[in-house]
């Protein structure tokens, strides 16, 4: 089974996939063809309307057959909303997806970081590349209920009282947004010293302008507003994160807005600030480059933002990462009565050479697209190590989050406490469509 981070996706097996999300919630989808757009009403699936070909909703439970999908779709959006309507879902425990294959076997689960405001969540879509069905995780949050959704994937909207699936709120529909963005003309003016003094505000160091991020900004939000919808991936299928690179902008670390609606830098700047999240990242201490875009949608007049935020990649920099997610898994250890893991040079240019190999050749395994497995790389390496073991993640953003995530999960947390183990190298690329790959790799 799968433990997916935003942005993670794994190939699916053929036949009927099993979509649950247990708790106080309310599941839907909605059925697109590659554009993002539905043909109609009866593409989007709800509890009033819980049957489209090839999907049925029963309760919280959605079965998705793709084979049997109406000719022409491409995509299937999983979305998440409190079973109390208009209850912020910041209240409500974390959503988890859990899908299951239609043997039984489960084959991914996921749960996005706790959403803050928002109403409702893209949740995870199934969709079609070349002739296979794969799933994505997304975690992409709508302050605006699901009549903000339907809007943006060609539902029409009456405006009236009433809630829920074609229609409307009855008040003004809030800015959507995934975590960040903006765009190069007269709306973005101020941009800077706005975000430059929340982030004095906060202690933090100013941020400058960089042509790269602005240039791979442009590019997405450029995108978004062509398709009319959020994403972190484009119609092109290059991620806002191998914009970056692509850009020429190698990075250690990096962040992201993706949002629609704000008329100017002001509102941007006011919306990153209104959530811990977005907060978060738009006042983050680590970044010193920023890249803001924003384009219109021609049909709609809907501003799409795309704001970048990056820390350079340097040896020094990747050194004292790696040193962290040292120190942080033998804290990890001590904690369980162990001893630490030395550092081990050798095993630490397997595992970096592993993720620059993730992100180059767009794979995310222990094995590698020419079969090589952990120890094989080790030994090639030049590591006298006899035993091996690795754990890999994608989409962390900091040492702290991706050993937080290898301890709650089982497996990865049975190699950092395997007594046996003496000696450990760690592994960093930025890109792909996750943005950060991690490698642990373990001797003795």
């Amino acid at each position: 089974m799968d433990e997916l981070v935003p942005g993670g996706n794994l190939p699916l097996p053929g036949g009927a996939l099993t979509l649950a999300v247990p708790g106080p919630f309310d599941v839907s989808a909605l059925v697109t063809d590659d554009g993002g757009k539905v043909r109609g009403d009866a593409d989007f699936v709800f509890y009033n309307q819980p049957a489209a070909p090839g999907a049925r909703l029963s309760g919280q439970t959605l079965t998705v057959d793709p084979a049997a999908l109406r000719a022409g779709a491409d995509r299937v959006t999983v979305v998440v909303s409190p079973a109390e309507p208009g209850t912020p879902l910041g209240r409500l425990p974390a959503p988890t997806l859990q899908v299951t294959g239609s043997g039984g076997r489960v084959l991914a689960r996921f749960t996005p970081s706790r959403p803050q405001r928002e109403t409702v969540l893209l949740l995870a879509e199934i969709y079609r590349r070349g002739t296979t069905w794969k799933l994505r995780a997304l975690g992409q949050g709508y302050a605006d209920g699901l009549a903000g959704i339907a809007r943006d994937f060609g539902v029409e909207v009456a405006e009236d009282t009433d809630t829920g699936p074609g229609q409307g709120t009855g008040a003004a529909a809030a800015p959507r947004t995934t975590g960040a963005g903006a765009g190069a003309d007269p709306h973005t003016d101020g941009f800077l010293p706005l975000v430059n003094s929340a982030r004095a505000a906060a202690g933090s160091p100013a941020v400058v302008l960089d042509g790269r991020l602005t240039a791979a900004a442009r590019a997405h939000a450029a995108d978004m507003a062509a398709r009319g919808r959020l994403g972190s991936e484009g119609a092109d299928g290059l991620s806002v994160h191998q914009r970056v690179t692509a850009a020429g902008y190698a990075y250690l670390t990096v962040g992201e807005h993706l949002v629609s609606g704000p008329r100017d830098a002001a509102e941007f700047v006011e919306y990153c600030l209104s959530g811990e999240r977005t907060r978060r990242t738009l006042q983050d201490p680590a970044f010193t480059g920023a890249g803001v875009a924003c384009v219109p949608d021609k049909r709609s007049g809907t501003l799409y933002w795309t704001a970048l935020w990056a820390g350079p990649l340097t040896p020094g920099g990747l050194a004292r990462t790696a040193a962290e997610v040292l120190a942080l898994t033998n804290a990890e250890r001590a904690a369980a009565g162990l001893p630490p893991l030395a550092d081990d040079p050798l095993l630490t240019r397997a595992a970096q050479a592993h993720s620059a190999d993730m992100v180059a050749r767009a794979f995310y395994s222990h094995t590698a697209p020419d079969g090589s497995e952990p120890w094989d790389r080790a030994a090639a390496a030049g590591s006298p190590r006899r035993t091996i073991g690795e754990n890999i993640a994608c989409g962390q953003r900091s040492p702290a989050e991706v050993v937080r995530g290898w301890m709650d999960s089982p497996g990865h947390r049975a190699n950092i406490l395997k007594p046996a183990f003496t000696h450990l190298g760690v592994g960093f690329a930025g890109g792909g469509s996750a943005g950060t790959y991690w490698t642990q790799l373990f001797g003795a």
